[in-house]
């Protein structure tokens, strides 16, 4: 039993990031998947905003520092100070 309830928060949330990415693809008009993350990316590092990132079933989160376009994301955060992501590998992106 207490497997499942591990299991249906990290669902809520992957859901919930999801939802984000594909509600910024028809927002900023971007077909491809990518392009979109890649976009509310800047406009995280431009808002001075945090994220959290979704990467192989792994929550990272932090604030966006540097995007280097269809390369990676640099992040900076209280645990790790700086974290650098491949954009290709990103699953979803949730930002507040």
């Amino acid at each position: 039993m207490r497997t499942a309830s591990i299991r249906i928060p990290a669902a809520r949330r992957a859901l919930s990031a999801l939802v984000i990415t594909l509600a910024t693809c028809g927002a900023a008009g971007a077909t491809d998947p990518a392009q979109a993350i890649e976009q509310a990316l800047q406009s995280a590092q431009q808002d001075k905003r945090g994220v959290t990132l979704y990467v192989n079933g792994q929550a990272i989160g932090g604030a966006v520092t540097r995007v280097e376009p269809g390369q990676w994301v640099q992040l900076k955060n209280q645990t790790s100070g700086s974290v650098i992501v491949r954009i290709d590998r990103i699953d979803g992106i949730a930002a507040p």
